[in-house]
């Protein structure tokens, strides 16, 4: 990944396309010490590509990806007579809760975690 930031540093800096000198002055210029196997590798792949394509393909490929929120927006966008059991539904979490709280009791008034 920092290979690719820095090669991305470089080409909004300015130069069409970096070259492994540049990469490695950027990357030493933090304090990272850079491989030039994984350096050549970024190089390979990303040269003669025009560095705004590459986001664009990029961004196309993470639309396709799930995302995790997608659960719960699919069931908070219920029916209207599945958003009439929704106060039922609370109301029983509210008794259940009630009734933990009696039994808490059951063990003389301290917890293991308290």
């Amino acid at each position: 990944m920092r290979y690719v930031a820095a090669y991305l540093l470089a080409a909004l800096g300015g130069n069409e396309t970096p070259k492994a000198k540049d990469i490695k002055k950027i990357l030493e210029s933090v304090g990272i010490e850079a491989d030039d196997t994984r350096m050549n590798k970024v190089i390979s792949e990303l040269n003669g590509k025009s560095i705004n394509e590459v986001i664009a393909q990029g961004n196309g490929k993470l639309a396709s990806m799930p995302a995790g929120g997608a659960v719960a927006v699919a069931s908070s966008a219920s029916t209207g007579s599945g958003a009439a059991a929704a106060p039922a539904a609370v109301e029983e979490k509210k008794e259940e809760k009630k009734d933990e709280s009696e039994e808490s009791d059951d063990d003389m008034g301290f917890g293991l975690f308290d």
